[in-house]
């Protein structure tokens, strides 16, 4: 390789240094230590199409092929992950989540920035700029206004809206996270108009499963019943307005389900039980912790007798600690950033769930989500506990995932399924985000896996055996993915647009 200079035209590089300015992760080889690394990951990785078959994106705003006013409008909204760095930088709550103007919330934002060494946002940040607006900048105070002004040029021009951002990072099939009652009106519109990017609806029932707040359980049960033209009057009106549902999804082309949790819910629980638990709820009335632990666990193994009717796969997020901060909760609502990582214990309530569901053959494709690194190898064991020789991979340990999905979290899953399962089968990651600037997570985690596998390589602990391990690389990039979830009207690796090739040669 040869040496770098203070300034350096490569075209592959991840920012170019301005004014003379040297900089440690500023090529073409970021994240990249080794030239088997280089080589599998620019041969077999980088112009792999995208499949993300987890996100929280709006299906109104993809519909609608929004076009965002400025930088902080597209990066800034909804972010949780630069919202608390922000807070822990000594940031007002005006510039995260309230009604600051939106230069003023990017300027606190790049302030922040410099801060943030060592932390993913680091990397994410540069990464981000780069490959959605050429910027090739370190983000800070003092070139913000230069940064704030070559972003919203690029922005204003119409190659960045949410269709256009689909287009250029090459993404054939986004699965988006949908709650049972909704309409489901903008999919509709999407598929209607012939968008090449495929746009499905991911099943998310967890506010069937809150009894304890009855209030809002019955305002939602109300909303299920509309949806689905069922007047719900006892547990059976209830369990049949959900699976009509889950039938409209899957007319809609929705092939997942998904649940987050913060442990798999495995009590027993009988028919009688879970009718009165329900009763009790809907008569506005008190329903005890462990009454609302049981009808959980009816209700999910409800959810995963139909994905096994109709093949689909159930994804469990488990472990995450939500709205740990009480007063903030009050006052913003979910999902703004108050949230940590459990320590539940997982693998008994896991296992138990999964044989409950296996033992009448009525376990479905799974994926396991874990946020506590604690329990990387339990989960990485569990699923080989439950492949059946059905399906290739049938059981998948998910990679890592929110307070997990950096290097160092993506690394000790990569590894944890490598010793006790077969990474070769693994169908890789996901953005999981609200943020349409979240893409380069893809490249970012296909960077670290063609890392590890090329320093073994190097190492003598995998074959010289290009093909070989490039394949292997290749089907956990796109094709995997592609072949397990089996979204209809999907087309495969074979035909890569050109923009994302040239999204990722920035």
């Amino acid at each position: 390789m040869e040496p770098r200079a203070s300034r350096f035209e490569a075209r592959d590089c991840i920012l170019k240094p301005v004014g003379g300015g040297r900089m440690s992760f500023s090529d073409e080889n970021f994240l990249l230590q080794s030239e088997a690394a280089r080589h599998l990951y620019r041969k077999y990785a980088a112009d792999e199409p995208i499949l993300d078959f987890h996100s929280h994106l709006s299906a109104k705003e993809i519909a609608e092929n929004r076009r965002f006013g400025n930088l902080a409008e597209i990066w800034l909204e909804g972010d949780h992950y630069k919202w608390r760095a922000m807070r822990s930088n000594g940031v007002e709550e005006k510039y995260c989540t309230g009604n600051a103007p939106p230069f003023e919330k990017f300027m606190a934002w790049a302030r922040t920035v410099p801060h943030t060494l060592r932390n993913p946002l680091y990397h994410w940040t540069h990464l981000e700029l780069l490959r959605y607006f050429g910027v090739t900048r370190l983000l800070d105070e003092k070139s913000a206004d230069e940064i704030w002004n070559q972003a919203n040029s690029k922005l204003a021009s119409g190659e960045l809206t949410t269709q256009g951002i689909l287009r250029k990072f090459g993404v054939r099939a986004v699965c988006t996270t949908d709650d049972p009652a909704d309409s489901l009106e903008y999919h509709k519109k999407i598929q209607a108009s012939g968008f090449a990017t495929r746009v499905f609806p991911t099943f998310r029932p967890d506010r069937a499963l809150r009894v304890e707040d009855a209030a809002a359980f019955n305002e939602w049960t109300g909303k299920l019943g509309a949806s689905a033209n069922v007047d719900i009057a006892r547990l059976s009106d209830f369990l049949d307005a959900l699976a009509k549902r889950h039938q409209f999804f899957h007319s809609m082309g929705g092939r997942c389900s998904d649940h987050g949790l913060d442990r798999a819910y495995s009590e027993p629980c009988t028919d009688r039980e879970a009718e009165a638990t329900f009763a009790r709820a809907r008569a506005g009335k008190e329903v005890t912790s462990d009454d609302a632990t049981k009808f959980a666990s009816y209700l999910m193994l409800h959810f995963g007798r139909l994905n096994a009717e109709k093949g689909w796969v159930m994804q469990l997020h488990l472990g995450a600690y939500r709205n740990a901060n009480t007063r903030m909760y009050k006052a913003l609502g979910r999902d703004v950033g108050f949230d940590c990582m459990g320590d539940t214990p997982q693998t008994t309530p896991l296992v138990r769930f999964l044989d409950m569901l296996d033992r009448d053959n009525r376990l479905p494709k799974t994926v396991l989500f874990n946020v506590n690194p604690v329990d990387n190898y339990a989960f990485a064991t569990v699923i080989g506990s439950f492949q059946d020789g059905s399906i290739a991979g049938k059981m998948q340990f998910g990679t890592g995932w929110w307070f997990l999905d950096q290097k160092e979290g993506m690394e000790w899953q990569i590894n944890a399924l490598s010793n006790c399962g077969l990474l070769s089968r693994f169908v890789g990651m996901v953005t999981d985000s609200r943020s349409f600037m979240s893409f380069p997570r893809h490249e970012y985690f296909r960077r670290v896996l063609c890392n590890l596998v090329g320093a073994d390589m190097d190492a003598g602990l995998l074959p010289d055996d290009e093909p070989l391990v490039g394949d292997m690389i290749r089907r956990i990039a796109f094709d995997n993915a592609y072949e397990y979830f089996g979204l209809p009207s999907v087309e495969g690796r074979a035909v890569a647009p050109a923009e994302h090739a040239r999204a990722r040669r920035m």
